[in-house]
């Protein structure tokens, strides 16, 4: 019982709010026993009363206050008790906003009114919404504090037939107590606008058609209030059983959290799982350099130049042989094919993290960099000048004879060949690293416009392929030493000579197998968002697992640019599908090409080579019987093919779902959560044939569970979209699809609750769920913050995984 009674405070909105710092307020434009309310204590119940006899003085049926549920299910503010608007910040607006006349009350404009109340990007709802306020057409007079504060308390009631009424008005567009099917239609237009969703004139029509044939019941061509309260009391029905649900989970979970039986585990051995494969990959990595440069520190510690360069000479030997491992290690992680067969061992692949290929290559990078600063910094800051000033006993005694007898000026050691060399390493590196950077190689629009214009991925494409001449420098340093002329501490080719041979075998590999697959182009499909669909045929002997990748190249805009994309078809397809989102120069020059040769209709498509199939992090997926696809806009292509996997498992008559995975030749989850999260209505284009074919053949294994979320519509419950959402429901009703996705997938509005979708996984699954993301790394960390929190709250361990090429 206590229970729930705290469900239901938890969703009271806060209607407290603050009296307007006017002293009075006009009787002309409210009742008198209305202006008493500046003066009354703000209490919630006042503030009923007063709201309740301002709605009798204004000839409105006065009802008993509405449920949590009521109240979350049309609001046209945002309030809650964690934040959202309060009176004081309307207030606050107001006061930036008034404008003040020669004895005249401070008031604003009309159209400044949805600027006031939090709807500054709804201008056009806002004034229909200052309409149906005012009960009138014309919307042009100013506004005092007064009549703004009045108008608060009616959009916060929390009785809900008060704020049904306001929606009520906000349709009747002639003010006659009467809505018709066009003022339906109107009202639907202005939320599509408002939620820039896409809907014709015909569209909009049908709509209208399907509420008015729901609630004129008489066929009288038009409602009044009580026909149209009822589709919302269908709709609020709806929202509280969902509601009901959602609260069920989260008793269900604390009360799980006391269960003797279970035993939560705590973070360190959450993270200590999560993590353990790349801590011990990095401290190996961290001890090995530790020990190359203590071991090179030492040698040079007793050595007769020591006496000349001191620590300097050992600092910068020793960082030398960091630098010669790094430089041979750094080519390893972009082995591609290398790591695509090690990732079939199983017992390779379950110690070794290669889903961190990427972060490891730019890791190592990082140690390069220090090594590059202490080396060159050491010689040029420390080194050179002392030889240089040193005695010139001390010098004829230690060194001079690797200096021809010869005691040198700083810029003679400069001219140098050891030295020129190293220069022209640093620089060539600096220039690689530096392009490599996130924000030149986005073309991040806090750089200056002129850096913008000669920066992008094509700029970090063929700067980054400076590591050529730089490995030919690097042998060249490495055979003129100032210090020694040993064959056996010219050591250099020793280190890179295996990571140089295998990336060189990669690329030489990877030329002719590309040269093998060029592809005929069965089909190219142009959607919303410019996106391309290729369909290409698949070349003999070419196998993939659900989650890899390819690489794509055309030869009409680049002979050198390979780019990776996720393949998009099942490994039992006889095709090849992959979806390109322009997003850079190359992308939106194969976009334009192919954009071209669909609306001209010619004959035949540009050529394109494809080179793969790569393992990604997505492929890890057949380890865990439930799996959870998270993808953010494009970032959904990886989990299209390994949906169709799933559901093609599930069909298979050998295999048993009772939860033995061993009973398929080729193992598969058995569940499988989609959550797709996109801003654009458009979007669903890119994948509305994949998702229907998914949702038809999962109709009677349902071992698949798909969502999507729209998040540039109003989340539900506001009056913005509250429209959209009982056209949905009515849509689906009738005819088993989603309006918006066009799918039998319906669709979330707003951005998902990360927190009761994990929540609810916990409630029903028990075991391992392997969680795979594609998309934004700062959706990344907020995900991964919560597999980690539900891990340790619950028996069920979330395993984190990201998409990372």
């Amino acid at each position: 019982m206590e229970e729930h009674v705290e469900l239901q405070t938890a969703h009271q909105p806060n209607v407290s709010v603050m009296s307007p710092s006017s002293s009075s307020c006009s009787a002309g434009i409210f009742p008198v026993s209305f202006a008493s309310v500046w003066t009354e204590p703000h209490d919630k119940t006042g503030v009923v009363n007063r709201q309740q006899h301002y709605m009798a003085e204004n000839g409105e049926a006065p009802s008993t206050a509405g449920s949590a549920n009521e109240i979350e299910w049309l609001r046209f503010i945002h309030i809650t008790a964690n934040g959202g608007m309060k009176w004081k910040d309307v207030e606050e607006q107001f006061d930036r906003l008034a404008l003040t006349r020669h004895g005249v009350e401070p008031a604003i404009k009309s159209s400044d009114f949805g600027l006031c109340i939090g709807m500054q990007q709804s201008p056009e709802f806002a004034n229909e919404l200052l309409r149906a306020l005012r009960r009138r057409m014309d919307r042009n007079f100013d506004m005092t504090k007064c009549e703004l504060y009045g108008y608060w308390c009616r959009m916060t009631d929390p009785r809900f037939d008060s704020r049904i009424r306001i929606y009520f008005d906000l349709c009747d567009r002639n003010m006659d107590g009467r809505v018709t099917g066009k003022d339906i239609k109107q009202t639907i237009t202005l939320s599509a606008s408002t939620n820039k969703l896409s809907l014709t004139h015909e569209e909009a029509e049908d709509y209208a058609a399907l509420v008015m044939k729901l609630l004129d019941t008489e066929n009288r061509s038009y409602i009044e209030f009580p026909q149209f309260r009822t589709l919302f009391n269908v709709m609020s029905l709806s929202k509280s059983s969902f509601s009901t649900n959602h609260f069920s989970i989260r008793l269900s979970r604390l009360h799980r959290s006391f269960d003797p039986i279970e035993e939560p585990r705590s973070k360190t051995e959450i993270l200590f799982r999560s993590y353990w494969r790349r801590a011990w990959i990095v401290l190996l990595w961290l001890i090995i350099c530790s020990a190359l440069f203590a071991w090179k520190f030492t040698q040079y510690r007793h050595r007769a130049a020591f006496q000349v360069m001191g620590y300097c000479v050992s600092t910068a030997k020793g960082a030398a042989e960091t630098l010669k491992f790094n430089m041979a290690l750094i080519l390893l992680p972009v082995c591609r094919n290398t790591i695509t067969w090690l990732r079939k061992n199983r017992s390779i692949n379950s110690i070794i993290p290669f889903n961190d290929n990427i972060n490891f290559h730019k890791m190592i990078a990082g140690g390069i960099v220090v090594g590059v600063i202490l080396h060159g910094g050491s010689h040029l800051a420390c080194d050179f000048p002392r030889i240089s000033d040193s005695d010139r006993m001390v010098f004829r005694q230690t060194i001079a004879a690797r200096f021809g007898n010869h005691q040198p000026s700083y810029c003679e050691i400069l001219a140098t060949k050891e030295v020129a060399t190293g220069i022209a390493m640093v620089v060539l590196m600096a220039i690689a690293f530096s392009l490599a950077t996130k924000w030149p190689r986005r073309q991040s629009p806090s750089l200056p416009k002129s850096v913008r214009n000669v920066t992008g991925y094509n700029t970090f494409w063929y700067s980054h392929h400076l590591f050529i001449p730089v490995y030919a420098l690097l042998i060249l340093h490495s055979m003129f030493l100032f210090l020694t002329n040993k064959a056996t501490e010219k050591t250099t080719w020793m280190y890179i000579a295996i990571p140089v041979v295998l990336y060189a075998g990669e690329r030489v590999f990877r030329a002719i197998r590309s040269g093998f697959f060029e592809v005929e182009i069965l089909k190219a499909s142009i959607y919303p968002g410019k996106v391309l669909s290729l369909k290409l045929h698949k070349p003999e002997g070419f196998r993939y697992l659900s989650g890899m990748y390819i690489f794509i190249q055309c030869p009409q805009i680049s002979p050198f640019e390979w780019h990776p994309f996720s393949l998009t078809s099942g490994p039992e397809d006889d095709y090849l599908r992959v979806h390109i989102r322009t997003a850079g120069d190359w992308s939106y020059q194969i976009y334009s090409l192919f954009e071209e040769a669909t609306l001209s209709g010619v004959d035949g498509y540009p050529k394109v080579h494809i080179d793969g199939p790569y393992g990604a992090a997505s492929q890890d997926h057949v380890k865990y019987d439930i799996v959870v696809l998270i993808g953010l806009g494009i970032g959904a292509t990886p989990f299209v093919s390994i949906l169709k996997d799933v559901v093609n498992a599930a069909k298979k008559p050998h295999c048993d779902h009772s939860g033995c995975r061993k009973c398929s030749s080729r193992k598969a989850p058995l569940k499988a959560y989609l959550y797709w999260v996109t801003r654009e209505q458009g979007s669903f284009d890119w994948f509305r044939d994949i998702m229907k074919e998914v949702s038809i053949s999962n109709q009677k294994q349902s071992v698949v569970e798909m969502h999507n979320f729209l998040t540039c519509v109003y989340p539900e419950g506001d009056a913005r979209s509250v429209l959209i959402s009982t056209i949905q429901a009515l849509h689906h009703a009738k005819n088993g699809t989603d309006f918006l996705s066009r799918t039998p997938v319906r669709t979330h509005f707003g951005r998902p609750d990360w927190f009761n979708i994990f929540s609810k996984l916990a409630s029903r699954h028990k075991e391992r769920i392997g969680v795979f993301y594609c998309g934004p790394s700062s959706v990344a960390k907020e995900l991964e913050r919560m597999c980690t929190k539900f891990s340790t709250k619950s028996s069920t361990r979330f395993v984190f995984h990201k998409e990372n090429y």
